[in-house]
């Protein structure tokens, strides 16, 4: 196992069975580098990982079994924040292989059990926020992930219990860049993915309770960049993954009512997207880009008589594009390709827990 973690600013407050009310303002100004490498000779084992990460600001705040009340306020300047690895093994061999490389400019968790709040959160960015993730080998016998993902501001909500929430949030990413990248090379792989995810603005709410009100504004003004690229001379299964979005937000509530009012506005250098696999001899070959200017996803469960009301403001005047590119110079089984590319994308429903 190969690690590294840099971070300018953390914070934590948490509470079980008392109220929290919490003011947090971070600040970072300075280069954020994390950087992992794994040297392989012969074998790697039967199981690999090897992880990079690189935050401007993170906090993490929750209660259980109380109310939570508060206002966050996170600020990345201009100077860059990046995470590096790279596993170089092209003699070696491995069982199973697990890389993550990621790279955030300001993340903020929220957590509720079985309690209720009242939460505001501000996020601006303004640093060149980017992953660059590589991996060679001989041979992997088993599962080979590789996944690197960008996110300049990034929020998470999760209350269950029968919790209740407010919740505030503005996201502004001011950078120029926001990119994601991840390059595989596999002599034999039996199940290898290569994943790039890339995001200026993201928000990811869910609550199991009475109510999710949700106010949110996302900006994005950066060029957003994802590129998967994985080659294989011999393979099970090979895929390469890259999405990217200007401003995503998904938000639910599974057991009583979401209201939702969603602001987004995207513009500045564009999205692109790339996904790359080539492979000569095996059986399965797929690469899948997806590209956004702005995305939102609303659900509540129907079983719970759950009740939806929805206000929604999307506007995108940047170019949109996503490229797959699925090549077998052999043979193979299956080679597909799949690329999306929207510029304001809603999905709202009501349905029945999963597994019901």
């Amino acid at each position: 196992m190969t690690e590294s973690h840099a971070t300018a600013n953390a914070y934590q407050a948490t509470a079980d069975g008392q109220n929290l009310d919490f003011r947090s303002n971070q600040d970072a100004q300075g280069a954020v580098t994390g950087y992992s490498r794994a040297d392989v000779a012969v074998s790697s084992g039967a199981a690999t990982s090897i992880t990079s990460t690189a935050v401007g600001n993170t906090s993490e705040v929750g209660v259980t079994g109380g109310v939570l009340t508060g206002v966050v306020n996170q600020t990345t300047g201009a100077q860059p924040i990046a995470a590096l690895s790279h596993i170089e093994a092209p003699h070696a061999y491995g069982g199973d292989v697990d890389a993550i490389t990621q790279a955030q400019g300001n993340s903020q968790i929220v957590t509720v059990s079985g309690g209720t709040a009242g939460v505001r959160v501000n996020q601006t960015n303004a640093a060149q926020v980017t992953t660059n993730g590589g991996g060679v080998y001989g041979l992997v016998t088993g599962t080979a992930q590789f996944q690197a993902q960008s996110m300049a501001n990034d929020i998470t909500f999760v209350a269950d219990g029968g919790s209740g929430a407010r919740i505030a949030t503005s996201q502004v990413n001011n950078a120029a860049l926001t990119q994601a990248a991840q390059f595989t090379a596999f002599g034999q792989v039996q199940d290898g993915s290569t994943v790039a995810s890339a995001s200026g603005n993201n928000l990811d709410a869910v609550n199991q309770g009475f109510l999710i009100d949700a106010t949110a504004a996302q900006t994005n003004h950066a060029y957003i960049r994802a590129q998967a690229e994985t080659s294989a001379s011999s393979f099970g299964a090979v895929a390469s993954i890259a999405n990217g979005v200007g401003n995503a937000a998904v938000i639910g509530d599974v057991g009583g009512e979401i209201i939702l009012d969603t602001t987004q506005f995207n513009d500045g250098g564009g999205i692109e997207v790339i996904a790359n696999t080539v492979g000569a001899d095996g059986y399965d070959a797929s690469s899948s880009a997806y590209a956004a200017g702005n995305s939102v996803v609303g659900y509540a469960c129907s079983e719970c008589s759950g009740r939806m009301t929805v206000a929604n403001h999307q506007t995108n005047s940047a170019d949109i594009g996503a490229s797959s590119v699925t090549n077998v110079t052999g043979t193979a089984r299956s080679a597909t390709g799949v690329s999306n590319a929207v510029g304001n994308t809603a999905t709202y429903y009501v349905s029945k827990p999963s597994g019901q």
